[in-house]
């Protein structure tokens, strides 16, 4: 696992072991999140949710995010976050939370402009998650999601709307955008 482009370019990023413990994004499911949302992540804050490696994170940063805050309830994951922030050189930029996703976006007050969501499938983490991080979101912000097939997902979230989704094998990814900026061609 690498990261794809920008400032960390080509570094390579360590993982946890077992499926049982975190299921990395897959390179060609990073690179069509990163082509739909190019233009949404430069100087913006980015948070990723069920963070992993932190590997969606990191890329945001390497393309130019602002900050960035990954959060997991794993000590195991977040002490791979702190490894690989620091082989990339972007831990100056990042905010780094051990807790559980739910409880924590309940009580900041933050507001993100790209949320990246990727939580364990088929447990309806989706469905409990996806109203809290609407509230957390700039109105010009993006919510990703990415969930299973079967995962079932609505088409609104508190005033967050679904704009775009696509499959990739039994992955889906699901793009949701404020109402007020949903395009028309879904």
């Amino acid at each position: 696992m690498r990261v794809i482009t920008g400032s960390a370019r080509g570094r390579a990023l360590e993982t946890l072991k077992g499926d049982d413990i975190v299921r990395p994004t897959t390179d060609k499911v990073k690179e069509a999140i990163f082509s739909s949302i190019q233009f949404d992540i430069e100087g913006r804050d980015f948070i990723d949710v069920f963070a992993g490696s932190g590997q969606m994170g990191i890329e945001a940063l390497s393309r130019g995010a602002k900050s960035a805050v990954f959060i997991d309830s794993s000590k195991k994951a977040i002490a791979v976050i702190e490894r690989n922030l620091k082989v990339t050189n972007l831990q100056h930029l990042a905010t780094v939370v051990c807790a559980d996703s739910v409880a924590y976006l309940k009580n900041t007050t933050r507001e993100f402009d790209v949320a990246f969501l990727d939580p364990p499938y088929n447990k309806g983490i989706l469905q409990e998650i996806m109203p809290i991080i609407a509230q957390r979101m700039k109105k010009t912000g993006v919510i990703i999601c990415e969930s299973a097939l079967n995962d079932k997902i609505l088409q609104k979230y508190y005033k967050f709307t679904l704009d775009r989704e696509r499959t990739y094998g039994k992955i889906r990814v699901s793009t949701y955008r404020h109402e007020d900026f949903v395009s028309a061609d879904m």
